[in-house]
């Protein structure tokens, strides 16, 4: 038997080898020069929120010059630069189209970032944005002094915050902080840093939080059964 597989593998040009010689296993292999591999080339999805085109609005002005882009209107300006794998382009008055300048995994990423990124460039300085805080506790309240924003929040200090230029900061009940502005980021920042101080602890709920936070509260310890 063995001698009728070495003779139909001799006649294939494979060459054969065994293993053990009780159990008489045969194993066909090929010769190395012949062993081929086939590489598939991946497409990159293009990503659904980058695709989308943005809508400029006529008091919006525009400036591109390659990868610098400029947004002026009337609440204020704002520029972004623009990295290698993505490009901004002007498909027709009024709107604007980021494209992946290659088919990469990062360019794929930044599709969707710097799509929203020129979004909210564009409805910043058109519109605008606005953050919500809420100050809950007793004996915590906010209030306005120039240009700083003076908060007690029960330590033995009044907290004093500059506010940055560009952002606006209003005061309602001495417990409501709304900030607006035309730049995102910065309003986030800001609201961040004005909520560090004291984060909304779960047996209470005291602390400051943003107006539309839901808090998931804890249960306080119990006390001893009779």
């Amino acid at each position: 038997m063995a001698s009728s597989l070495n003779s139909s593998f001799q006649t294939s040009n494979l060459r054969t080898v065994f293993l053990g010689k009780k159990n008489q296993v045969c194993v066909s292999s090929v010769p190395v020069n012949r062993v081929g591999f086939l590489r598939k080339t991946v497409v990159c999805k293009e990503s659904r929120i980058g695709k989308q085109p943005i809508q400029v609005p006529s008091n919006v002005t525009i400036t591109l010059e390659g990868q610098f882009l400029k947004v002026k209107g009337p609440l204020g300006e704002l520029s972004q630069s623009y990295p290698r794998e993505v490009n901004v382009e002007r498909e027709e008055p009024g709107t604007l189209k980021v494209k992946k300048a290659m088919e990469t995994r990062r360019a794929n990423q930044m599709h969707g970032l710097f799509r929203t990124l020129t979004d909210n460039m564009v409805v910043g300085v058109s519109k605008g944005f606005e953050k919500k805080l809420q100050l809950i506790g007793v004996g915590y309240r906010a209030m306005l002094e120039g240009r700083d924003l003076v908060l007690n929040l029960g330590f033995s200090h009044p907290v004093r915050m500059e506010i940055p230029d560009g952002i606006k900061v209003k005061v309602e009940d001495n417990t409501r902080i709304t900030v607006s502005g035309y730049d995102k980021s910065a309003i986030g920042q800001f609201a961040a840093s004005v909520r560090r101080w004291r984060p909304p602890e779960p047996y209470k709920g005291k602390g400051v939080k943003y107006a539309d936070e839901i808090i998931r509260r804890k249960e306080g310890k119990a006390g001893k059964k009779k």
